[in-house]
């Protein structure tokens, strides 16, 4: 806040609070929905969306990102604090409060310690299968709200087969209620803008007519579940919102606490890690249209700030949301002040505009969650993936089935593990490519791709590769191959030009590599090495041991030994 408010002016509070209206009305049904999918009170969706939303703008570094519930993190905060209640620890609305808070001083702890580098364990395949398989999760959910039916789980295995059985006993009035809201909106969404710009709206006002459409809905609900009485003939509505700011929250200590953070531990972090890509991703992109940049572990304490917060006053764990930011974004908030005045629409709301939902039919917000989660699944995302590497597609199917199968935690672990089970395989077996001289340049490639001029007397071994634990003893093995090939060999040159890193383990390799070719009458060379890795095998007797040389180029290398009498 330090850095934009020094510079703050009147057109951009003008700009920052044209995008908090439009994205205050965005954020009331839709922080009602996500309360739902989460489990809470209507009102607690209202909570999360304000002290978080001023809290980021005090440290975050986006100028564009909301910050509040969002669909994935709130099916995730269900499952997790559904598991910890089923044991009997602490009430439902206090376990979400511990979450936000235990998520909060994770994040927290993680940007002081600089490790937003942590998110990049979660590869794009991973993060593409875990996001798509919770948007079907999320929509399979809400289907108890949206046709007025009792469903019980949170994984498919759970929720299908009850719903087939579940079929018959639909709620006509509900079902009617939700999904006709659903084709209101989905037909908000694909066709309003473009027929209010044929009947001549300007772009700007048909832009806000579309984004304003969920609170349309949310109103044209109302009024028919009001008019009509429907909650006399069964159809669940939100009831009574409490009326006021957020409270103060503060969860209970008691014996049982230190067993309710052991539970949430493990989730929290989960949920942290997940938000914190999301918010990310989202930030990086829209900072990129403008040609500015957010800084990772600023990101990471304002997240965790911003879920203190949450926690605080009565909501649960918050992340910047891609739907609200992009709106945001594009109605052309220029600083993070954008989310002040937002937090105070929203205060606005809480005071003033509650009592007008008591009508407002569960299956509306159902609604408007189904039609929000549909931009989460992308099932092309599949065949690219399967195209261009199968090992990817293999931790995107895993995550996506077991995410489906077995819960959304289950699913994110086994998609990590996974995607680094396979970042050891491919290290472990680095490429490694005999290359000879492309005639008339200094440049040697491949022998196996291009027409090259190799030498008997000099095997040249380019490693693509970091040299470390797990690939140290292959190196071995693939240098003990090669030379076994070519009885007239006198030196070996190892290309290091993609060599990043050497660890202890491939230091000791590289020196049981040498002394084996010593025996052999052979001699080991080495050429390109990169500034920092020299610096490391300086500080070592390697080098001062070493049969060969250290070369500059590898053309050099080539030319030096491959003479009559080479030096």
């Amino acid at each position: 806040m330090l850095d934009w408010g020094r510079r703050y002016d009147r057109s951009r509070l003008a700009a920052d609070g044209v995008a908090a209206a439009v994205v205050t009305l965005m954020l009331i049904p839709q922080s009602l929905a996500y309360a739902l999918l989460a489990g809470l009170p209507a009102q607690a969706g209202l909570y999360a969306s304000m002290a978080p939303l001023v809290l980021y703008a005090l440290m975050g570094s986006s100028s564009s990102l909301a910050v509040g519930p969002a669909a994935v993190t709130s099916l995730m905060t269900a499952a997790s604090v559904g598991a910890v209640v089923t044991q009997g620890l602490v009430s439902y609305t206090e376990a979400a409060l511990w979450l936000a808070l235990l998520s909060g001083a994770l994040m927290l702890a993680m940007g002081a310690a600089r490790l937003g580098f942590l998110a990049n364990f979660l590869s794009h395949p991973v993060v593409s299968g875990f996001v798509s398989a919770s948007g079907l999760l999320i929509a399979a959910s809400q289907l108890k709200h949206l046709l007025g039916i009792s469903l019980q789980g949170d994984t498919l295995l759970h929720l299908l087969p009850q719903l087939a059985r579940q079929l018959e006993r639909i709620h006509l009035a509900t079902a009617l209620m939700g999904l006709g809201a659903v084709g209101l909106l989905l037909l908000a969404r694909k066709g309003i803008k473009p027929a209010l710009r044929r009947l001549g709206a300007s772009s700007m006002a048909a832009d806000l007519a579309a984004k304003a459409a969920p609170v349309t809905v949310l109103l044209l609900s109302i009024t028919l579940a009001a008019g009509l009485q429907l909650a006399e003939h069964g159809v669940r509505v939100v009831g009574l919102v409490p009326q006021g700011m957020p409270p103060l929250t503060l969860p209970s200590f008691s014996a049982q606490s230190l067993d309710v953070l052991k539970e949430l531990l493990v989730p929290a972090l989960l949920i942290s890690l997940v938000g914190f890509v999301e918010s990310v991703s989202v930030g990086q992109s829209l900072a990129a249209r403008r040609r500015e940049r957010i800084d990772p572990d600023a990101e990471l304490r304002a997240l965790g700030l911003s879920n203190l917060g949450a926690g605080l006053s009565g909501g649960f764990p918050v992340t910047g949301g891609f739907s609200r930011s992009v709106v945001n974004f594009d109605a052309g908030a220029r600083t993070p002040a954008a989310g002040i005045f937002t937090a105070l629409g929203l205060a606005f709301a809480a005071l003033f505009l509650t009592p007008w939902l008591y009508h407002l039919p569960q299956a509306t917000l159902a609604a408007t969650i189904m039609v929000a989660v549909l931009t989460l699944v992308d099932f092309s995302v599949f065949s690219r993936t399967w195209r261009y590497a199968k090992a990817d597609f293999t931790a995107l199917l895993l995550t996506f089935a077991l995410t489906l199968l077995a819960g959304v935690e289950v699913g994110l672990v086994a998609g990590v593990g996974v995607s680094v089970l396979l970042l050891l395989l491919r290290t472990s077996r680095p490429h490694i490519a005999t290359v000879g001289q492309v005639p008339g340049t200094e440049h040697y490639r491949n022998v196996l791709r291009h027409e090259v001029i190799t030498h008997p007397a000099v095997l040249s071994l380019r490693v693509d590769e970091s040299l470390y634990f797990a690939n140290a003893r292959y190196l071995e093995d693939q240098v003990a191959a090669a030379v076994a090939r070519q009885p007239a060999l006198r030196h070996v040159v190892l290309q290091c030009s993609a060599i990043n890193d050497i660890d202890a383990s491939a230091l000791e390799s590289l020196e049981t590599i040498d002394q084996r070719l010593r025996a052999a009458g052979l001699q080991l060379h080495l050429s390109e090495i990169k500034g920092p890795v020299m610096d490391r095998l300086n500080r070592t007797d390697f080098l001062r041991h070493l049969s060969g040389r250290v070369f500059l180029s590898h053309h050099q290398a080539v030319l030096t030994l491959a003479g009559p009498e080479p030096i």
